[in-house]
């Protein structure tokens, strides 16, 4: 599959579903920090936006995907993609369960607990936003690195500064976002 026919073809209609359940759940949960559908709407195009740069993936781990944030925005626009979900807090991944069920999901494997309590698989692409620094979420992530494995990293402005010249990497800049894919970890 063509992961860079990103669903941006396909409509952002396909994520109402998920906006009226994270107003609703968050409402009474506080699971995220977003407040209204255009906040949502913008973190959805921020999980979408770095995918085409990504390259081809059959399988997906997100580490600390809270609210589901890029982990099951992507497993719902990519539902022939196997998605690992690894969030430690019940709450949030109670929401992803709820999310899970409405969109019928066969895809979406849903962990609460952390990345390194998980039983390691190869992943093609390992996502994460707004986790911790890169050094660490690439030890966080090593038992689940194969040579082919790309890291798709959601970082600010302060990017540069966790990057050393050991690294192969591309920064893709949008706004006040800079997407870190970094490659041959292994």
């Amino acid at each position: 599959m063509k992961i860079s026919e990103v669903c941006y073809n396909r409509g952002m209609e396909q994520f109402d579903e998920f906006c009226r359940l994270l107003l609703k759940y968050n409402r009474v949960h506080r699971i995220s920090g977003v407040k209204n559908e255009t906040d949502i709407r913008s973190y959805i195009e921020d999980a979408l936006y770095p995918i085409p740069y990504a390259g081809e993936f059959a399988t997906c781990l997100d580490i600390g995907t809270g609210a589901g944030f890029p982990g099951m925005v992507l497993a719902i626009a990519y539902p022939e993609v196997a998605f690992t979900l690894a969030e430690p807090i019940a709450k949030r991944t109670a929401f992803l369960h709820l999310v899970k069920a409405a969109y019928g999901l066969k895809n979406v494997d849903i962990q609460t607990r952390r990345v390194e309590e998980i039983s390691p698989f190869g992943a093609d692409l390992i996502t994460s936003r707004a986790v911790t620094k890169t050094d660490l979420l690439m030890k966080l992530a090593a038992d689940f690195i194969t040579p082919k494995t790309k890291m798709l990293l959601y970082k600010g402005s302060s990017v540069l500064e966790e990057l050393d010249e050991t690294m192969a990497y591309e920064i893709i800049k949008r706004e006040n976002r800079n997407y870190l894919i970094l490659k041959g970890m292994k």
